[in-house]
């Protein structure tokens, strides 16, 4: 058993080791050992050269690492929290997302981007957001989402051998949970999704911690008679279309828990999907749960009240049953 947090860290050590054009560049990464702990140590194992405490500014760290990605390295950049990274929007989306298109093919930009997401930790709106829904939308990148030890350490290492700009966004809340990983294992590509709990009457869409917190719904769920299947997506873009309509096809009810704000969404996107490809599949509309329209406050109980969590899910898998 280790943390999600040591799955992350060993993945970065197992790919410096593995690959010599690998390093690790952010804030806080070397001598502080990251904001989150995950890069505790790798300072002291690996040199300076290998982990790279940046100035803060996102967009340049940002685009040192794009650059070297374009020149044959294989870069770990590492945004302190995902509000951060949009002051490295623009070499995100102008710079790492567009090349390869606007190179006609010639330069790829195999740069990995992990940041921490989410709120539920009272460090209030400019530290706090979900905004991996804002990125899936954008061509030329992929968005990836652990929720488990095992993705946790697999996600670095798939990041680093795609050919393209790979983000991960790993919520915080996660860190300190355990789970097993197994570096032998085969890991699950990007872009598919899997089944972490099968089930006849409903499905759950959810990714990062909505994944646990769905879990914990579906027990108080089984109470009632209901048996609910769980999709974690793992990935948002790209979205794994054929798995998240065999689920429909088999349940017919469903419902997505995001904790993006439901305005322009992801699970917005995804019960579009659903309506183009298997609407006469459904007994009942697509249910929902997402942030609450606001920045994330910083009191507990408002921040409480504005995050999914398991009675509001169990709310709604009712809700649409009934339906």
């Amino acid at each position: 058993m280790s943390t999600f947090r040591e799955a992350v860290r060993e993945a970065i050590r197992d790919a410096i080791k593995k690959d010599d054009r690998v390093f690790l560049i952010g804030e806080d990464v070397g001598l502080y050992g990251g904001t989150y702990a995950v890069s505790k140590g790798l300072l002291e194992e690996f040199g300076k050269e290998k982990i790279i405490d940046s100035p803060l500014s996102e967009s340049g760290f940002t685009g040192l690492g794009i650059g070297a990605a374009m020149n044959g390295m294989r870069p770990i950049v590492e945004i302190m929290t995902v509000n951060f990274s949009l002051l490295a929007l623009d070499q995100i989306l102008n710079v790492a997302a567009s090349i390869y298109h606007m190179s006609g093919g010639e330069f790829n930009v195999p740069v990995t981007i992990r940041m921490a997401t989410g709120a539920g930790r009272q460090i209030a709106a400019q530290h706090s957001h979900s905004l991996e829904g804002w990125y899936a939308h954008i061509p030329g990148l992929k968005i990836i989402t652990p929720a488990t030890a095992q993705d946790a350490y697999d996600m670095v290492g798939l990041g680093l051998d795609d050919p393209d700009p790979v983000l991960i966004f790993e919520n915080a809340l996660l860190y300190n949970y355990k789970g097993e990983f197994d570096k032998s294992k085969e890991p699950i590509p990007i872009g598919k999704a899997n089944v972490i709990k099968e089930g006849k009457d409903i499905s759950i869409f959810a990714y990062g911690i909505n994944v646990h917190k769905s879990l914990e719904a579906a027990k108080e769920l089984e109470k009632d008679g209901v048996d609910v299947e769980i999709i974690d997506l793992r990935s948002l873009r790209p979205l794994d279309n054929e798995t998240i309509i065999k689920s429909i096809q088999k349940t017919h009810k469903a419902i997505i828990v995001d904790e993006g704000w439901k305005s322009g969404s992801i699970s917005a996107e995804i019960i579009a999907r659903i309506n183009e490809k298997a609407f006469y599949e459904l007994d009942a509309p697509v249910g929902r749960v997402c942030t609450k329209e606001v920045p994330i406050p910083y009191a507990w109980h408002l921040e409480e009240a504005a995050l999914p969590n398991p009675k509001k899910i169990v709310d709604e898998v009712k809700k649409v049953m009934e339906s």
